[in-house]
């Protein structure tokens, strides 16, 4: 069965699908949270969810962050649609490259899995830049991102579709004005599952983009508790400041310069 491709329906319907029962994201959100905790959040503020998706993240910052306020933007009608179900009013349809919000208006963002899917003429730096104006002073920034794996794989500018070595996406938050506290490779091990399913989806359609390949499947208990504690295992390394060397997945956490909100 082929892959959804990306913002139509059926992708964000699987995503809910993954974000609710799979183990990937439940230990990924675990991780997120892990990172978090190494920084001294103020006890409330504005957080930007930048390509939001269904809201499912937004909804767990909310759950962990009660004072927080959460806010949202997807370039896909039918991820807005979708996010404004669990939180409602708070979702606009924006791009990443054109934030709809004052210079200096937020105290976090989050972008999941967002920076490889813009344009491949400089779309990431852009977004970043964004990011860094409707920041405040000392506000942190967490992104998520694929990184460069076996096989490795080249642009696709069909998909809009890039993948980050560890030290490219360092150099880009730094010229963007971010501080990086935190970066780190993640599924390494379990990652290697991806290779098999890769490799048929590219001799099948050509194509180096194969939109989500997970399915939720019932799982035993144990299982799904091994693989999710193995990631979080990876995810413990990467929040003492340790990069792995190979992993499908980089997370960063950073802070904007109190120099770049001044300059």
């Amino acid at each position: 069965m082929s892959s959804p491709r990306i913002f139509t329906p059926e992708y964000y319907a699987l995503m809910r699908e993954l974000e609710r029962g799979g183990w990937w994201n439940a230990a990924m959100r675990d991780i997120a949270g892990r990172l978090l905790e190494g920084i001294a959040l103020p006890a409330s503020g504005v957080l930007l969810d930048v390509g939001c998706g269904g809201g499912q993240t937004m909804t767990w910052f909310g759950a962990r962050h009660p004072s927080w306020r959460t806010v949202g933007i997807d370039v896909s009608r039918d991820a807005v649609a979708a996010a404004n179900g669990l939180r409602p009013g708070q979702v606009a349809q924006a791009s990443a490259l054109e934030l709809p919000f004052p210079s200096g208006s937020v105290d976090g963002i989050v972008a999941i899995d967002v920076l490889q899917h813009l344009s491949l003429d400089h779309g990431d730096e852009r977004a970043l830049a964004e990011m860094a104006r409707v920041l405040k002073a000392r506000g942190f920034l967490f992104v998520r991102t694929n990184a460069q794996a076996f096989p490795r794989v080249a642009d696709d500018p069909a998909a809009a579709f890039h993948r980050y070595e560890a030290a490219e996406l360092r150099a880009k938050l730094q010229r963007s004005g971010f501080v990086v506290h935190r970066m780190g490779r993640l599924n390494a091990l379990l990652g290697l599952a991806e290779i098999p399913r890769e490799l048929r989806a590219r001799r099948a359609d050509g194509s180096r983009y194969h939109g989500l390949m997970a399915v939720v499947r019932r799982e035993p208990r144990w299982l799904f508790s091994l693989k999710r504690n193995w990631l979080n295992f990876e995810g413990r390394l990467a929040a003492r400041g340790a990069l792995l060397p190979a992993g499908r997945t980089l997370v960063a956490l950073c802070e904007l310069s109190e120099r770049e909100r001044t300059a």
